[in-house]
């Protein structure tokens, strides 16, 4: 061999060698065994698809009269700055899941079914995130802008087969003792004497709780939760100001009976000074306050859009604006948090898409010819062929005052003979900039046989049902399916549809930010538990 010929062949060897040995060290900075993180926050979207996020992105960027501040997302600028990939959402043996059997597959890290609660797809209790994390010394929380026995946060420390056994996931709850919880729910909490008229128990809570709290109880014995979490050592708190006051780094914090106002509600009460109900932003920031003093770190769910998936129900585009507007703040307080603390993992995410919504063009209300300056045109006006919507729109559904639901209730709370197509139009058109007829308030209103009557059936149970003229075999809650009645009547002017009254297997977005290592691998399309996985690893649980 020449001494050329020996000269490249070394060449060729070291430039190999350090290749690898480069890519080696890349691979071990990237590992994430030698970058656990100290903190994970996972966010979730209930109902929250593409398209949900997009209406809330057109509203900030081309609402004449946005109020988000610069125009812009906070979890646009998540996405910016960290990476998005794609969830899959299905059940074992099905291709549409549920809040619970959802939250459960993000929870355990393996699949579930729908209505199950932190038990795996064969029926059996499995240990969740949270719970693998308490037991290796973190401190944990949940929050939730609903109920806290409720399907989600319910997912990551109860093990219950049914959704529905409330009373029982507060035991759970208990049980398991997450460091913080705040949410609603109270009425899963106190005893069964409390729903007696006129009993001394009642009477007595009755004093203790702010008046805007309906007294109930969903329980079935005598057993008060809320006092045997004090003597576990929670503070329980029912309102900002007890929120504001507790110490320690335990709290439970139960701010409604049932479920908490949904956005609209607190958006009309945000300016009053004596508001009691804390925003899912102010619970967020007193949860993380405290988790934040554990010396190993810890695990965080935010439900910081429960009712999304509501306004999807009930095919409410103003209330569903809302929502994701209240989700985007509290995204964006967390955003900032961890801008503070790189050593933290933040994952948004949602569990599923409901209500199939979008904008949509149209030939309703025709645009006239736009008076535009570029030589093409020769001077004549241009004109579209259809209604391609108006960004004025979005100004005005930002502008409703009340949502469906509340709408709704409201008309059901008068004597029967009062609840008329006259006294829903007045209610509508008091509170949305897209006023209704009296004949759409019949169509509303009208029923009809239901002809998927189930005796005992939690939904179905009814002999009528809303009148639906298509797809109604996929409105499943008599109330909610009202609601969408309404949604539809005002959808033309919106222009917007909906698909359904349910959900959807639409893919979800999955948006991460924090160390590298671990957002790189929540990229491009995984089904949830997968998520829920590397979660896990990035605490580095087993």
């Amino acid at each position: 061999m020449t001494i050329g010929r020996r000269y490249v062949l070394v060449m060729l060897v070291w430039v190999v060698t350090t290749s690898l040995s480069c890519r080696s060290q890349a691979v071990l900075r990237d590992a994430p065994s030698a970058t656990r993180v100290r903190n994970v926050i996972l966010v979730i979207g209930d109902g929250m698809g593409p398209q949900q996020v997009a209406l809330a992105n057109l509203y900030a960027r081309h609402a004449p009269h946005s109020v988000v501040k610069g125009r812009e997302l906070a979890l646009v600028k998540l996405m910016r700055e960290g990476q998005t990939g794609l969830s899959s959402t299905e059940p074992a043996d099905g291709l549409v899941n549920d809040s619970a059997g959802s939250a459960t597959q993000l929870a355990i890290a393996g699949p579930s079914r729908p209505g199950m609660i932190g038990v795996d797809a064969d029926g059996n209790p499995a240990q969740t995130i949270l719970e693998k994390a308490r037991k290796a010394g973190y401190a944990t929380g949940l929050v939730s802008n609903v109920r806290i026995t409720d399907a989600t946060p319910a997912a990551f420390a109860a093990h219950r087969p049914y959704r529905y056994q409330e009373a029982e996931i507060a035991e759970d709850l208990l049980t398991t003792q997450p460091d913080v919880m705040l949410s609603g729910g109270l009425r899963s909490f106190l005893p069964a004497q409390v729903g007696d008229e006129g009993s001394a128990v009642r009477a007595a809570w009755r004093a203790r709780l702010p008046p805007s709290f309906r007294l109930e109880s969903k329980r079935h014995d005598q057993r008060d939760l809320v006092a045997e979490a004090r003597a576990l050592g929670y503070p329980v708190v029912f309102d900002r100001d007890g929120l504001a006051a507790a110490r320690g780094e335990r709290v439970l914090g139960l701010f409604a009976s049932g479920a908490m106002p949904d956005a609209i509600a607190m958006h009309r009460m945000s300016a009053d000074p004596a508001r009691t109900v804390p925003t899912v932003s102010e619970m967020t920031q007193a949860a993380l306050e405290r988790l934040s003093r554990s010396a190993r770190g810890f695990f965080l769910m935010v439900e910081a859009g429960g009712q999304i998936d509501w306004a999807g129900h009930d095919n409410d585009a103003g209330d569903l604006l809302h929502e994701m507007l209240a989700f985007d703040e509290t995204v964006g307080l967390i955003r900032d948090w961890a801008a503070d603390h790189p050593e933290t993992l933040v994952l948004v995410t949602a569990d599923h898409e409901t209500g199939s919504f979008g904008f949509s063009y149209s030939r309703w209300k025709l645009p006239s010819g736009l008076a535009l300056s570029g030589q093409a045109l020769a001077g004549e006006p241009f004109r579209t062929e259809f209604n391609y919507g108006d960004p004025a729109v979005l100004d005005r559904l930002h502008a409703q005052r009340a949502s469906f639901g509340e709408l709704l209730d409201t008309l059901d709370t008068r004597p029967v003979a009062e609840r008329t197509p006259e006294a829903l139009v007045a209610l509508v058109n008091a509170a949305s900039a897209f006023p209704i007829t009296v004949d759409d308030a019949r169509a509303v209103l009208a029923t009809e046989p239901n002809e998927t009557y189930v005796a005992g059936h939690r939904y179905l149970d009814e002999r009528t049902f809303p009148r639906i003229a298509d797809f109604k075999e996929f409105y499943v809650d008599p109330p909610r399916a009202r609601a969408a009645l309404l949604g539809r009547a005002l959808a033309r002017e919106q222009g917007v549809v909906w698909g359904t009254g349910t959900h959807t297997s639409t893919l979800v977005l999955a948006v991460a930010s924090g160390p590298r290592a671990w957002t790189r691998r929540l990229e491009g399309l995984h089904h949830e538990s997968e998520l829920g996985r590397i979660l896990m690893e990035a605490l580095g649980l087993e």
